[in-house]
C-alpha cells in the first residue's frame, strides 16, 4: 500500500513541478492515460489490502484462493466434515496432512489451493478417486460441502503446507519394553556405562521422556554451547580433544576447536589458544572423540531398540 501511495504522490508531484516551471502541459489523451493508471493502482491496492485484512482476521495469510474468500456457511462446513470423515479421512488424515492409507497432504494440493466451490475437486472424485469411494459416493452437494470443509482448514493454516492451528500433539515416547531395553543395554552400552554408576538416577531427572531419549542417543551432547568463553578443556568427558605432536617431539593437548587440511586449533588446559599449520601428516594430529561409539551405533538402532532402551532408562531412579 505504501508503494502505491508513493507512486501516486510521485506522479502528482511531477505534474505540479511541470506547472510551476511553465512546461507545456500534456495532451488531453496523455492526461487521461495518467489518470487511468492512478485510478487502477489505487483500486488494486484497496482490493489487495481488503483481501489481506479479511484473510488475516481468519488467522491466515492471503496467498492463495482458499484464503481470499469469505467463510462458508458453518452448516455446510459441518456437513463437509462429516462426509470427509466418512470418505476421505483414512487416506488424507484427520488434519488433511495424509493418513494411514497413504493419501497426499491436501494442505499442499494444487487442486484444493485453487478450488473455489468444489469445481476442481469434483472431477478428481469422479475420475481417479471413484473406485476409492463408497458405493453411494458423493453427491454434487456433498462435494461442495467437502470442499468447504477443506477450505475452512486451509484458511486457518499459518502457511502453505503447515499444520492447522491447535494444541501441539504430545508424543508418546515411553512405549517400549523396559526388559528388552535392559538386555540391549547390557550388550551394547554396559562396557562404558552403568545403571548404578554414571547413569544412576537418570530416570528421576527433571526432563521429559523425549528429552531422555534424545539425551542417550546423542551421548549427552544435547544442547549447544553457551555464549562466551567455554570452560577449560577436559573438564567433561564428552569434549573432543586433540594431541598435536611437532617434528621436534613437543606435544600439545587440549580441546579441539577447529581442524581442516591446513590448520588445527585447540585450547590448552590453562585456557591458552594454539593453532598449528598442517602440511600432510606434519605435525601429527590425534583426535579423540569420546562420542565416536555413539555415532557408530546410531545407524544400527531400530525404532524398537530406541523405544526399549528409553523405557529401561526411565526406570533407573
Amino acid at each position: 500500500m505504501d508503494l502505491v501511495k508513493s507512486k501516486v504522490e510521485s506522479r502528482k508531484s511531477k505534474v505540479e513541478s511541470q506547472k510551476s516551471k511553465g512546461l507545456p502541459r500534456r495532451s488531453a489523451c496523455a492526461r487521461r492515460r495518467v489518470h487511468s493508471q492512478v485510478v487502477v493502482l489505487t483500486v488494486c491496492a484497496v482490493v489487495s489490502l481488503a483481501s489481506a485484512v479479511s484473510a488475516q482476521s481468519r488467522g491466515g495469510i492471503a496467498s492463495f484462493p482458499a484464503q481470499q474468500r469469505d467463510p462458508d456457511d458453518p452448516a455446510l462446513v459441518a456437513r463437509g466434515r462429516a462426509a470427509y470423515d466418512t470418505e476421505c479421512r483414512s487416506c488424507h488424515g484427520p488434519d488433511l496432512r495424509g493418513g494411514e492409507a497413504g493419501g497426499p497432504n491436501l494442505l499442499r494440493s494444487q487442486v484444493m489451493l485453487n478450488d473455489r466451490s468444489g469445481e476442481l475437486l469434483q472431477p478428481v472424485l469422479e475420475g481417479s478417486h471413484k473406485a476409492r469411494l463408497s458405493a453411494a459416493g458423493l453427491s454434487p452437494e456433498d462435494v461442495r460441502a467437502v470442499a468447504a470443509h477443506i477450505h475452512s482448514v486451509l484458511a486457518l493454516a499459518p502457511g502453505q503446507g503447515a499444520p492447522p492451528p491447535g494444541p501441539p500433539a504430545e508424543l508418546k515416547v515411553l512405549v517400549g519394553d523396559a526388559a528388552a531395553g535392559a538386555r540391549f543395554f547390557q550388550v551394547k552400552c554396559a562396557s562404558c556405562h552403568a545403571a548404578d554408576g554414571d547413569l544412576k538416577g537418570i530416570g528421576a531427572r527433571d526432563m521429559s521422556a523425549a528429552q531422555l531419549q534424545n539425551l542417550w542417543i546423542a551421548g549427552g551432547r544435547g544442547r549447544p554451547p553457551s555464549p562466551g568463553p567455554r570452560p577449560a578443556p577436559m573438564t567433561t568427558r564428552r569434549e573432543t580433544t586433540v594431541m598435536v605432536t611437532l617434528p621436534t617431539g613437543e606435544k600439545y593437548e587440549g580441546r579441539l576447536e577447529r581442524i581442516d587440511d591446513f590448520t588445527v586449533s585447540l585450547t590448552l588446559a590453562d585456557g591458552t589458544p594454539r593453532s598449528f599449520r598442517r602440511s600432510g601428516a606434519v605435525p601429527k594430529v590425534d583426535v579423540r572423540d569420546p562420542l565416536q561409539d555413539h555415532r557408530a551405533l546410531l545407524p544400527t538402532f531400530t525404532d524398537k531398540d530406541i523405544h526399549d532402551v528409553t523405557a529401561y532408562l526411565a526406570t533407573i531412579k
